[in-house]
């Protein structure tokens, strides 16, 4: 046998006894009737075989026609799925995603909400270490709130999630009432976000007649905060993760709050699009694209 039949050959065996008529297999197939005759005639000479036997009444297989019909059928059976399981496969795959430690129990369960076919293998590290491991292929994506606010390496773009805004955490062990400044004048404030922004925010803090408290986490913040007595300025969507019972939410717009933004190599995988909106309404971000 010189070679390997092709998939064009195998489609017109199939037809031909699906209809037991080279002519109608030929107008299924829209191609004319001696060109199919010609194809199927150069396929039984690489065959060694026989196919079909051919009169006025149509065209019957033979032996080896059989056997030959049998094999596309099973064949093309096979093609035909391939999209649909190499798009399958896509679903299931594994993504490296990586985050900084204080967002890792927002991001994480959110992806799964948003990705639910995909595995998330889950790093979490500094912001610029994880922008710098998507430049070079080690994580698949990250989200961080600094990519607006450096130079993303060649290759990678930003993409905004959504707004984190930054409210006030008032626990039980702290007397503040309200956001307005007199509540603020004299009292120390526990800041953290999760951006290049706290000197910023350190800055209104002492605007307000406050002397801020910069916490290395989120956590640390908020215990910080119930141990001393302090209130706590952090973004939103940590706030309410923190928020026990006793504590109370103040909500005021004085203090802004980071963007969160998907990290990621050019192209970005299509499947972001859809799971952004998804990623952010989780986590309890502002801004956020109604889409999806």
């Amino acid at each position: 046998m010189a070679s390997y039949p092709e998939v064009g050959d195998l489609r017109l065996v199939a037809a031909i006894a699906r209809h037991g008529s080279l002519g109608a297999a030929a107008r299924e197939l829209l191609v004319s009737q001696p060109s199919a005759s010609q194809r199927l005639a150069a396929l039984e000479r690489r065959c060694g075989a026989r196919l079909f036997d051919r009169d006025n009444t149509g065209a019957r297989p033979t032996a080896a026609g059989q056997e030959m019909v049998a094999e596309a059928g099973h064949i093309l059976g096979h093609l035909e799925r391939v999209f649909e399981r190499s798009r399958a496969a896509a679903e299931s795959e594994t993504i490296t995603v990586g985050t900084i430690p204080s967002l890792a129990m927002l991001v994480f369960p959110a992806l799964h909400v948003a990705l639910p076919h995909l595995r998330t293998s889950q790093v979490v590290d500094h912001g610029p270490r994880l922008v710098d491991w998507v430049a070079e292929g080690s994580l698949d994506a990250a989200f961080v709130a600094i990519a607006g606010q450096i130079e993303l390496p060649k290759g990678v773009t930003g993409q905004v999630v959504g707004v984190d805004r930054i409210g006030v955490l008032a626990p039980a062990t702290c007397d503040l009432r309200s956001t307005d400044r007199r509540e603020f004048a004299g009292r120390t404030v526990v800041t953290y976000t999760t951006d290049y922004s706290g000197e910023e925010l350190d800055g209104r803090v002492v605007a307000l007649g406050a002397t801020p408290y910069r916490a290395a986490t989120a956590e640390t913040a908020v215990r910080l905060g119930r141990l001393l007595g302090h209130p706590v300025v952090m973004p939103r969507s940590l706030l309410r993760s923190y928020l026990a019972d006793t504590d109370r939410e103040l909500v005021t717009p004085r203090f802004g709050g980071p963007r969160l933004s998907l990290v990621a190599r050019v192209p970005t995988a299509p499947y972001w699009k859809d799971a952004l909106p998804v990623v952010g309404r989780e986590i309890g971000l502002s801004g956020v694209s109604a889409h999806s």
